[in-house]
């Protein structure tokens, strides 16, 4: 009798608890180690911010001239697509997360696509991006801005570059989750958490990337 109170005590009190607050499960190892890898790449960052300003101020002369050949106007254009390209990695994101992983339907009714309709978008925005910025960089060799033509050119090729190398590796992943769609039978809860962690660092280049046009074009 006294097991039989036990269980029902506990059975009430159990019951009680709010919908939604289960028993404290442990955080996902993949999200956790990712975060802990994107501060890492926060603070290589925030090194090159921390250069590129020291050497602006005691080079100042120098960014007056320089700057005047930046395109500001294609560089925002340019901006505007990493940002959307973000907007099209989330919502894949969402259908990950509603375990969908491709479309069910027409390839013109956005209604039915999955994950992977998203990520093909977000991937081709990316891209752009990418070659709007090779292209920017032939435009400024044409003006006679190299990497190792003055302090100017080493910084802005320096802190933009490292950028378009981890918007490239965030493109390869991309492909990677997008291949895995094809592969694989069933839509597994581990393809579900790379797709979001692959979200967690694009979201983070984009952010990087509207600091640095901040501080590149507009601060000049």
């Amino acid at each position: 009798m006294a097991d039989v109170a036990t269980a029902t005590t506990a059975h009430t009190s159990d019951s009680r608890i709010p919908a939604g607050h289960g028993p404290v499960s442990r955080p996902n190892l993949t999200a956790v180690g990712t975060m802990v890898w994107l501060a890492s790449e926060l603070m290589f960052f925030a090194g090159l911010f921390a250069m590129y300003f020291t050497i602006r101020s005691v080079a100042g002369p120098l960014w007056d001239e320089r700057t005047s050949h930046l395109e500001v106007g294609f560089a925002f254009g340019n901006t505007l697509i990493l940002v959307i390209s973000s907007i099209w990695c989330q919502f894949g994101v969402f259908k990950a997360e509603a375990g969908k992983s491709h479309r069910d339907g027409k390839l013109w009714q956005l209604g039915s696509w999955g994950m992977r309709e998203w990520y093909v978008l977000a991937f081709l925005f990316g891209a752009i991006f990418v070659s709007g910025q090779v292209f920017e960089y032939s435009n400024m060799f044409a003006e006679g801005i190299s990497l190792d033509s003055d302090a100017y050119g080493s910084m802005f090729y320096m802190t933009t570059g490292f950028h378009a190398l981890h918007v490239t590796g965030g493109l390869l992943a991309f492909l990677m989750i997008i291949g895995r769609t094809f592969t694989a039978k069933k839509f597994t809860h581990h393809q579900v958490t790379g797709a979001i962690v692959v979200s967690y660092y694009w979201h983070f280049v984009d952010v990087v990337w509207i600091a640095l046009f901040a501080t590149i074009y507009l601060l000049k």
